[in-house]
């Protein structure tokens, strides 16, 4: 487990490699956080790095949604994202299965202009294809406001991951 004081400790390009993808490919959120040190305690780490992403702009949030990959049909994956989709067993589709994921996607795609994005943690491939299911009618801002939510869960989800270890 991992201490404050470690935390702390760490020099930038250390701080990257271990904080670098807690938003998907977008090592500026850690790059910003790291400039925040000293950190009172985790909490405070997570609150920080959230908070530096809840203050960016549209267009830098809609940047890191188009980051993510498309679930369960994406050949290249970070390790955080290949391990989160086999957690929900993404990558044991059935050919029916991973039809309708390349079908969603693509539609999904059409519409939103970024890649369907949810947590997956604690969830199973048909909790998140009914998901997709419901998603994919919502409106332009209302489905940007749940997939920049949905990137705030995954990133807690990582950092605990980080800090836990």
């Amino acid at each position: 487990m991992r201490t404050i004081d470690n935390i702390n400790d760490l020099n930038k390009s250390d701080f990257l490699s271990i904080f670098g993808n807690v938003f998907e490919k977008t090592e500026s959120v850690a790059l910003e956080a790291f400039e925040l040190k000293p950190f009172r305690d985790f909490e405070d780490i997570i609150y920080k790095m959230l908070n530096i992403y809840e203050k960016y702009g549209k267009d830098k949030i809609f940047e890191i949604l188009n980051l993510h990959p498309e679930l369960a049909v994406a050949k290249k994956l970070t390790s955080e994202s290949k391990s989160e989709q086999a957690s929900a067993k993404l990558n044991e589709c059935s050919s029916d299965e991973y039809e309708e994921f390349k079908k969603l996607n693509l539609k999904y795609k059409e519409k939103f202009n970024f890649p369907f994005i949810i947590a997956v943690k604690g969830k199973d491939k048909n909790e998140i294809l009914n998901n997709f299911r419901q998603r994919i009618s919502n409106d332009v801002e209302d489905e940007f406001l749940e997939a920049k939510k949905q990137v705030k869960k995954i990133a807690t989800f990582r950092l605990n991951e980080i800090i836990n270890k």
